[in-house]
């Protein structure tokens, strides 16, 4: 039963963030926001949605290695399972914005994080702050966005009607919701069952289900050839992993760390995956993420996911 309720749970979550995502590309449309700051902001938060919720929900019960492993989890396999499965189908374009910007501010606050943690606890001082460079941050990308498409006509054809938009939305929020019930209780049960930390499950089973829409907006935007959307997506969802889902759910509940496996072994890992991106985005200047590179990554999370499983 309770394989079949985390089944259920990631499935829901899948649905409820591919609907999430349909209806924010029909906001942001209608607010003319570009391409690339959709991908950064928009999509990446509609993505991220589950791992807010699955994080808000494990840590008011309790359940706070869950919420830390989610979120850790869920950032290494955006970078090495998600980047790197998607890189092996569509080898992706990098923008000149995203070398010099966003990959600095993703690993600014990955190291800002790492700080907060180190005394073993997030606190509301620490989770404010990531709150308000979360507000910050959009302001200032989408400031960017509108001054740089002030006059930007918006494609009616490839908008939603407004009854579609509104269905979306209020259907992925419900599908987001019942859907991280069902994973947050299968998950600790089957810890239970197993013998295995909340850290450990929450770094594989539950970090892996609430990155699925990460993967399916990254295929599907790759495959229509809006490389800046798919990589956006995965670097921007990263941020708000930690400003947004730590940074709300440490507002709302203390966030104390129960493991110290996820300060000695996860955070390094995250770390150097985060530093082994910067060369792959540079390779030659070629600005492009191959096939091989693609492949490398995969390699790293497979390498990953053995030492949290073995360890």
């Amino acid at each position: 039963m309770d394989y079949f309720l985390v089944l259920v749970g990631v499935l829901l979550l899948l649905i409820g963030g591919d609907w999430l995502v349909k209806a924010s590309i029909d906001i942001a449309l209608r607010a003319k926001i570009s391409i690339l700051v959709v991908g950064m902001t928009v999509v990446s938060f509609a993505t991220s949605a589950p791992e807010l919720l699955v994080s808000l929900k494990a840590a008011l019960e309790g359940h706070v290695d869950i919420s830390f492993g989610n979120v850790i989890g869920s950032n290494i396999a955006n970078i090495a399972l998600i980047l790197g499965l998607t890189a092996l189908v569509f080898p992706m374009k990098v923008s000149e914005k995203t070398i010099r910007v966003d990959w600095g501010i993703m690993f600014f606050i990955t190291l800002l994080l790492f700080v907060f943690l180190w005394n073993g606890n997030l606190g509301f001082g620490e989770a404010l702050v990531l709150f308000a460079l979360l507000v910050a941050y959009n302001l200032l990308q989408i400031r960017s966005s509108r001054r740089q498409q002030k006059d930007i006509e918006v494609d009616d054809t490839k908008m939603l009607k407004l009854w579609q938009m509104f269905f979306f939305l209020i259907g992925g929020i419900a599908s987001l919701k019942f859907g991280s019930e069902f994973l947050v209780k299968g998950s600790v049960n089957i810890a239970q069952q197993w013998g295995v930390s909340e850290r450990v499950v929450g770094l594989t089973i539950v970090s892996v289900g609430t990155s699925l829409p990460e993967l399916a907006a990254s295929l599907v935007a790759s495959f229509k050839g809006e490389q800046d959307l798919s990589l956006g997506n995965l670097i921007g969802s990263n941020i708000f992993n930690i400003l947004g889902v730590l940074g709300i759910t440490g507002l709302i509940v203390d966030l104390p760390v129960q493991s110290k496996s996820l300060i000695s072994f996860d955070f390094p890992w995250l770390i150097g995956i985060s530093l082994v991106l910067l060369p792959m985005m540079v390779y030659f200047k070629r600005a492009l993420i191959t096939r091989f590179q693609g492949l490398l990554l995969f390699l790293l999370y497979t390498l990953y996911i053995l030492g949290v499983i073995l360890l």
